[in-house]
């Protein structure tokens, strides 16, 4: 019993030491790590400097290009995937060859739509 004891102790005492030492690495070393981190980029309409209205904004326009992007390779791996299963039905014979061209040019069709409409989009915002 009194060697269980004693390793409780000793593990408690080894904790507070590492917690403490922790705790000094943690308030010595942070201030000299942040000089290195890089400067965050600024959104693609470069707002003047101490405008926040217009920084926020810029990052908004940003974010909603980047989502309509998003948007648009859904519909493109949505288009590729329908392509392959009816595709995959051809071979099988469970859908006739004109099926699979008519998905392609009909997807063909919708993805240049698409593109289009996010085009026009990413010039309003």
């Amino acid at each position: 019993m009194d060697t269980s004891n004693t390793r409780c102790g000793f593990r408690q005492k080894r904790g507070c030491f590492r917690a403490l030492l922790l705790a000094t690495a943690a308030a010595l070393f942070p201030v000299p790590l942040w000089a290195v981190l890089p400067t965050p980029v600024a959104p693609s309409t470069a707002p003047a400097a101490g405008d926040w209205i217009g920084l926020i904004q810029g990052y908004i326009k940003d974010g909603g290009l980047v989502l309509g992007l998003a948007i648009a390779v859904l519909g493109f791996l949505w288009i590729a995937y329908l392509g392959f299963a009816k595709f995959n039905e051809a071979r099988q014979g469970k859908a006739e060859w004109a099926e699979v061209g008519v998905l392609g040019i009909v997807g063909a069709i919708v993805l240049i739509f698409a593109s289009y409409l996010l085009t026009e989009a990413a010039g309003v915002i």
